[in-house]
C-alpha cells in the first residue's frame, strides 16, 4: 500500500493571486518528485463542474442561500468520492483551489448562514478528512477587488456582490486562520510576488518527504 498523499488547499477571496500561485506550487512540488493532482472547488468532476456553472452563473432563477450551501456540498461529495480520496489513497498529493474553508467564508461569512449548518454538512460529507495544509492568501478587500476587475471579462455571481459581502468573507477567513493555526497558514498576498512565494515554500517545506 502506498503512503497516503497530502491534501493541500489554496484559499482566499477575490484577487488574492490563487491563479498565479497554484501553478507555482505544482511546479515546486514536482521539483521534489511529488506526483500532484490539481483540481478546484466547486468542480473537479463532470457533475461537480455542472453544479459550479449553476453557482457562478445565473441559472434563470434566483438561488436561495440554503440551496447554494447544499449545492456546494453536493459538488464536494462527488469531488471527494471520484477525485480527492482516490488520489490520496494512491499516494498522490492533491492541490485544490478552495475547499471547505471557502464555504465557511462565503456561505457562513458572506451569506451569514449558521456556522453550525456548515459544520454539520462538513462532518456529514467529509467525515474526518481535512486538508493537511490550507494556504490562505490574504489581501485587503479593496486591493483584491481592484485586481479582479483588472482581469477583465464578465463578473460571476460572487464577484458581483457588494464590498460588504467580501469584507465578511475576509473576516471569516481570518477568524478560521486564528482558530486553526496548525493547518491554516496565513500568507500576506499584498507583498511582492517573490516574497509571497517564499512564504508558500516555507509553509510547504515541513510536509515534504
Amino acid at each position: 500500500m502506498p503512503e497516503t498523499g497530502k491534501f493541500i488547499t489554496i484559499e482566499g477571496g477575490e484577487g488574492v493571486g490563487k491563479t498565479t500561485n497554484i501553478p507555482f506550487i505544482k511546479e515546486f512540488l514536482a521539483a521534489q518528485n511529488i506526483n500532484v493532482v490539481m483540481t478546484r472547488e466547486p468542480g473537479g468532476t463532470v457533475l461537480a463542474e455542472k453544479i459550479r456553472d449553476l453557482l457562478l452563473h445565473n441559472p434563470g432563477e434566483s438561488i436561495t442561500d440554503d440551496a447554494e450551501l447544499l449545492l456546494v456540498f453536493a459538488a464536494r461529495s462527488q469531488h471527494l468520492h471520484h477525485v480527492i480520496k482516490p488520489a490520496l489513497a494512491q499516494g498522490r498529493w492533491v492541490l485544490c483551489d478552495r475547499f471547505t474553508e471557502a464555504t465557511y467564508a462565503y456561505q457562513g461569512g458572506g451569506r451569514a448562514l449558521p456556522v453550525s449548518a456548515v459544520n454539520w454538512l462538513e462532518n456529514f460529507v467529509q467525515d474526518d478528512l481535512r486538508p493537511d495544509l490550507a494556504l490562505l492568501l490574504d489581501v485587503p478587500v479593496e486591493i483584491g477587488m481592484a485586481r479582479a476587475k483588472n482581469r477583465g471579462g464578465q463578473l460571476d455571481r460572487f464577484e458581483s456582490e457588494r464590498i460588504e459581502f467580501f469584507e465578511r468573507v475576509r473576516r471569516s477567513y481570518l477568524a478560521q486562520a486564528e482558530q486553526h493555526p496548525h493547518r491554516i497558514r496565513l500568507i500576506n498576498a499584498a507583498q511582492p510576488l517573490s516574497a509571497v512565494q517564499n512564504d508558500i515554500i516555507n509553509a510547504l517545506t515541513p510536509l515534504l518527504p
